[in-house]
């Protein structure tokens, strides 16, 4: 006779089965009942813990995103910055990557869904990722300490967005992350060599 599952077990197999359900049938195909289907419990367990959908599919959502995050450490703050990139863009194309569409476009009718992406979707999990990079290289002397610090980390992740956006397509050449490193992000770090905060480095 099997075991019966509950708290952090049950709410594990619960995820995984979102997030299974997320990977195959995206956000418009991920119902109640074929999650609880597929964690072979019922939708009153599923509730329980997530009062709606949205909050279930957004859950399931950050469980395949932290799974996916990059930690690059090349030794140059150059090289992070393009794995991140890099990486970044060939998720955003993948299965993975088309989840997250999938979230973005039904949020469009969804004020509550939209809601609780801003609020839940791994955003800042993926922030922390490029500060961690940037305190990285400042360890190294190869940047100011002072531009450790959230907007200049947002940076180069708001520009791949606005060039997909912009060019409606879930991928760019190479070439054009290489400008985001380059032509931006470089320079805006070592801009703070000459603030206040960082003259004595």
């Amino acid at each position: 006779m099997s075991t019966r599952r509950r708290g952090a077990e049950l709410e594990q197999a619960i995820l995984h089965a979102a997030a299974e359900e997320l990977r195959e049938s995206g956000y418009p195909g991920m119902t109640m009942d074929r999650v609880a289907a597929r964690a072979g419990t019922n939708k009153n367990a599923i509730y329980r813990r997530w009062p709606n959908r949205a909050a279930l599919g957004i859950a399931a959502y950050r469980r395949l995103s932290d799974a996916a995050m990059p930690d690059p450490d090349t030794g140059t703050l150059r090289g992070d910055a393009l794995e991140m990139l890099r990486r970044a863009n060939e998720t955003w194309s993948s299965p993975y990557g088309a989840v997250l569409r999938g979230l973005l476009a039904a949020a469009a009718d969804d004020p509550e869904l939209l809601t609780l992406m801003r609020e839940r979707s791994g955003a800042d999990t993926m922030d922390n990722a490029w500060l961690t990079m940037l305190e990285r290289a400042a360890g190294r002397g190869e940047a100011p300490a002072a531009a450790a610090r959230h907007r200049v980390a947002t940076t180069p992740m708001m520009l791949l967005r606005a060039e997909y956006a912009m060019r409606g397509v879930p991928s760019v050449h190479d070439e054009v992350l290489v400008e985001i490193v380059d032509e931006v992000f470089l320079p805006l770090v070592r801009g703070f060599a000459g603030t206040p905060q960082s003259r004595s480095l």
